[in-house]
């Protein structure tokens, strides 16, 4: 599993808020929603689209983003990218 901890931003914070959207705050202060609906395709991700298993995700410090127990994440960076900023 790739390791992140070398880039920027880092997730500090991270709420489901149902229907794969994900509030998410980084390290240098921005905060706002991902959906990630649209990012749960193929074999490696298949397993996220129940629901509940998607809910389940934590907050991996070594990785600076949100990950789930079967080995899958997303890059803070491609999060960081994705976020739709809240106003």
């Amino acid at each position: 599993m790739a390791r992140y901890e070398h880039v920027a931003r880092h997730v500090i914070d991270a709420r489901y808020l149902g229907d794969y959207k994900v509030w998410l705050e980084f390290n240098d202060g921005r905060k706002g929603v991902v959906d990630l609906s649209d990012d749960l395709y193929g074999e490696t991700f298949e397993p996220l689209r129940d629901k509940d298993r998607f809910a389940e995700f934590y907050l991996d410090y070594g990785l600076a983003t949100i990950a789930w127990h079967h080995g899958v994440d997303f890059a803070p960076d491609y999060l960081y990218d994705r976020l739709s900023a809240m106003h």
